[in-house]
């Protein structure tokens, strides 16, 4: 029985709760990208873990995502959607628990990286398995709604875990993750089948293309991560990471293009529309997933925010999202895809702009219409960009393309996350050293606030030689917050050109529409 017949004997009702099921785990494996973001330090101190040993928390989990985003194609054919996604969920489950109840930071990374790999198969299933079950208006819904999913998550990520930490406790940001699992596992498998397994597939698996899948796309993730924090390649770990990960990559393309059988297909790329839908899907990604890091990482370090206030700031994000949904999609029916994402890159690059006049004193109030425009113009961005990847593709091609784009997606937030750790860090040096320069010509300047800092601590301490020396730490506090500040608003604006530049792709990009025939498999 072919995977279309076994869809076809499904009622609508059956397709939507499986379709429900399936994007409400998606909905969770991304959630948990970022939920971990603003209690890191919660759970340092929990497992008594050190500074770079705690970055492995987040970096374990991305990693062994990343890796299975485009295995998720090939295994789902082989033990089909259902089987794969309810063994995805039950070992995602069973590893959220395991986190939960880590003893030290080994344990936790362990986990972390079980966690992110059996979540990594989630993501991407649900995209083909959208576009294979409906047609008509019913598939124009599937871009919005997944797309509201995979931007909304990671977004809503480090506003959950800041006021769940807060009330409770960060191995409460796992344990939540028990009961719903639980209950994707128990459901998926009673609702129907979508399409046959093909076990044979697993005997003739070229285990060389996996392994070299794994290297490739792991090792950029670890040089992605690890080389804002370690000065890239003049660290000798990273450096060998970034080696390691050249020589996966020409083995994994080799046997992608040689292989009689090979765990991904590149020749979705075929499709012009399909290629550059990806690259404006990297250009989200990038965005997305940076501006995400960003704002709480500019609350904390310059308004020493907790991470409650992090999260009631960044809130308003996601619900800009969720208003922007339908909207995205009534619109993506009716109007050409790129009129769509053309404006949303704009509103997109507008909402970053705005974020270039930063201040050191910006909280909620001035960063809610920012966020909002951001906000709104991401589904506007997304939607369109899904549709124009999945429409028209042939169902043999489906579950690979949907693993490309979203991988695309992925690569962008990484990419995107260590490109402006190293913005910050290389304009707040070369902004502090203006600052020093500014004082040092107009010294009689920076005397008078030295003394006007040293007469305040004086009125704290009699000690007139520890009062100067507060004053003087005062003063570098504050070079060093205005210097943050304006890296800050020279890395959003350089985000901003990005979207901008990206709009000369979207005329090309011509989408095939909603209920097109997929082109002959033979």
């Amino acid at each position: 029985m072919s995977d279309q017949t076994a869809v076809g004997r499904l009622s609508e009702r059956r397709k939507l709760l499986i379709f429900g099921v399936m994007a409400f785990g998606q909905f969770m494996a991304l959630l948990d990208i970022q939920i971990v973001a603003g209690s890191l330090g919660s759970i340092q101190a929990g497992l008594s873990a050190g500074p770079d040993e705690i970055a492995w928390v987040q970096t374990a989990y991305l990693m062994a995502e990343i890796v299975m985003i485009p295995l998720a194609a090939f295994l789902s054919q082989a033990i089909s959607t259902r089987w794969l996604f309810t063994a995805s969920a039950a070992l995602f489950t069973l590893s959220s628990l395991m986190c939960g109840l880590a003893w030290d930071i080994d344990s936790m990374i362990v986990f972390r990286a079980i966690q992110g790999f059996t979540g990594g198969a989630m993501v991407p299933t649900v995209f083909a398995t959208g576009f294979a079950m409906f047609d008509g208006p019913k598939r124009a819904m599937i871009p919005a709604i997944l797309g509201m999913v995979s931007t909304l998550a990671p977004t809503l990520g480090p506003s959950v875990g800041g006021w769940v930490t807060n009330v409770a406790d960060w191995r409460m940001l796992f344990f939540m993750n028990v009961i719903p699992g639980l209950a994707i596992t128990l459901i998926l498998p009673v609702l129907g089948k979508v399409d046959e397994a093909d076990p044979a597939m697993l005997r003739r698996i070229d285990w060389l293309h996996v392994g070299s899948l794994a290297v490739f796309l792991g090792g950029l993730q670890y040089v992605l991560e690890e080389g804002p924090r370690h000065e890239w390649f003049t660290d000798p770990g990273v450096a060998s990471a970034a080696w390691i990960c050249l020589v996966g990559a020409a083995v994994f393309f080799e046997r992608t293009f040689f292989s009689t059988m090979p765990v991904l297909k590149l020749t979705p790329f075929k499709r012009p529309t399909f290629a550059m839908a990806c690259v404006l899907n990297l250009v989200i990604g990038f965005g997305l997933y940076s501006a995400t890091y960003l704002t709480p990482v500019f609350l904390g370090r310059v308004r020493d925010f907790s991470s409650l206030q992090i999260g009631v700031t960044v809130f308003v994000s996601g619900l800009t999202m969720a208003i922007a949904a339908p909207i995205a999609a009534r619109l993506s029916t009716r109007v050409d895809g790129r009129y769509v994402i053309g404006v949303g890159f704009g509103f997109f690059a507008l909402g970053l702009w705005m974020f270039s006049n930063i201040t050191a004193d910006w909280g909620f109030a001035e960063l809610l219409v920012p966020q909002a425009v951001r906000g709104f113009a991401v589904l506007l961005c997304i939607v369109p960009a899904v549709g124009m990847a999945l429409n028209g593709v042939a169902p043999a091609e489906l579950r690979y393309a949907s693993g490309l784009f979203n991988l695309m997606r992925n690569l962008g937030g990484a990419i995107g996350i260590a490109v402006v750790n190293t913005w910050v860090v290389d304009f707040g040096r070369v902004h502090a050293l203006r600052l020093g320069e500014a004082m040092s010509v107009h010294p009689e300047q920076a005397g008078g606030v030295v003394a006007g800092l040293t007469a305040y601590a004086s009125r704290f301490t009699p000690d007139a030689a520890l009062a100067l020396g507060q004053a003087q730490s005062q003063l570098a506090r504050i070079v060093g917050r205005q210097a943050a500040t304006l890296a800050f608003a020279d890395t959003f604006r350089l985000m901003a050109w990005l979207f901008i530049l990206a709009l000369v792709i979207v005329p090309f990009c011509k989408p095939a529409p909603t209920d097109a025939v997929p082109p002959n498999e033979h």
